[in-house]
């Protein structure tokens, strides 16, 4: 496995929806009883998954076909929002292998901190409920600043909370604007390829410092440089 960082890395962010919790299974169910509520037939699950990263717009997209500009968008997104805070955390986990790296980053005394586009409203009850928060060293949620990823302010904006420089966090996503919000905010990036990872490009394709194919990949990267 190699080095990922030539220099000192004090700290890890994560995205939180495809990188650290496998959250498909409830956000689907969400946007599939909108349109069982319709009368309409659920969508096939592996399609929907993909979309899982890009919240409600990308769920609606491609459950619907509509997007943000059309008339019926707001009606939809709004039935969604509410089906998905009712049923939260059903069958939403921790991926394989992520307990254990939080685990080894809190032994090691390396804070490691959660910077996703998802509300706030919606965020932090999940990480309480994912058992993320008592450890988390910063939650950093879509509306948290004025701009979302791939803008780069909410990633240095969890670097202010955590006290340390850009250039010594590492920040692991499952979606090229992760990859592009991290290079932007000066962090090294890692691409999550087990996440959702969107429909157009594939993860190696990002220019990300490193790509894993596993959870448990990410620890011999950020610790090696510790």
């Amino acid at each position: 496995m190699p080095t990922l960082l030539h220099g000192d890395i004090r700290a890890v962010l994560f995205d939180l929806d495809g990188t650290l919790a496998d959250t498909a299974p409830d956000l689907v169910a969400a946007v599939n009883k909108v349109r069982t509520d319709r009368g309409l037939p659920p969508g096939p699950y592996e399609t929907l998954r993909l979309q899982a990263s890009h919240g409600a717009r990308g769920l609606i997209g491609s459950a619907f076909g509509v997007t943000p500009e059309d008339a019926a968008f707001a009606s939809l997104r709004d039935a969604f929002l509410a089906n998905y805070e009712a049923a939260l955390c059903v069958q939403s986990h921790l991926f394989e292998g992520i307990p254990a790296l939080l685990a080894a980053l809190t032994e090691r005394g390396m804070p490691w901190g959660i910077v996703t586009n998802k509300a706030a409203r919606l965020t932090n009850p999940l990480v309480k409920l994912l058992g993320l928060s008592d450890n988390a060293a910063c939650v950093v949620s879509g509306d948290t600043t004025p701009h979302s990823k791939p803008h780069p302010a909410p990633l240095l904006y969890a670097s202010e909370c955590l006290g340390i420089a850009p250039a010594q966090i590492v920040y692991v996503g499952d979606d090229l604007r992760d990859v592009q919000a991290g290079k932007a905010a000066g962090m090294a990036t890692v691409a999550a390829a087990y996440g959702y990872c969107g429909d157009s490009l594939a993860p190696t394709q990002w220019q990300a410092d490193a790509v894993v194919e596993r959870a448990g990949a990410i620890a011999p990267l950020v610790m090696s440089a510790v």
